[in-house]
């Protein structure tokens, strides 16, 4: 905080399908703490997967994007073969403060995106990790 400058939060949701999306969402909302700050729900596709894991790529869309627009969020939606790199691309490109993301079904750290997230924005960003919901 240069010159006693109040610095908002920039909340990255990163969410993957659509029906553990909205407590993530919801998650990132909560820990907003003022007017200034700002919500961006992103989604990154693999090239090789359907569109948010759902066959209905339109109704998947359009429940992206009455989040976004619930929670008064930017919406981005991207399609990648290098997941990772674009997240840190939107990182960089929101000067995002705060990235929640989902549990990782990997136990192999090598395997598991939020190890590879946290390794690589190296404490810029804080990466927070919403256990499943069993």
């Amino acid at each position: 905080m240069e010159g006693g400058a109040i610095v908002s939060k920039k909340v990255m949701v990163c969410v993957t399908q659509q029906k553990t999306c909205d407590r993530l969402i919801q998650y990132g909302n909560d820990i907003l703490d003022d007017k200034q700050d700002e919500l961006f729900i992103i989604h990154v596709a693999h090239y090789q997967f359907k569109f948010l894991g759902n066959s209905k790529e339109g109704e998947a869309l359009e429940y992206l994007y009455e989040k976004a627009l619930e929670y008064g969020a930017q919406l981005t939606v991207v399609r990648s073969n290098d997941v990772l790199e674009t997240l840190i691309d939107l990182v960089e490109k929101y000067r995002i403060t705060h990235i929640i993301l989902g549990e990782s079904g990997e136990a192999e750290e090598s395997e598991n995106i939020v190890h590879k997230l946290e390794e690589r924005i190296n404490s810029r960003v804080n990466v927070i990790e919403v256990p499943a919901v069993s």
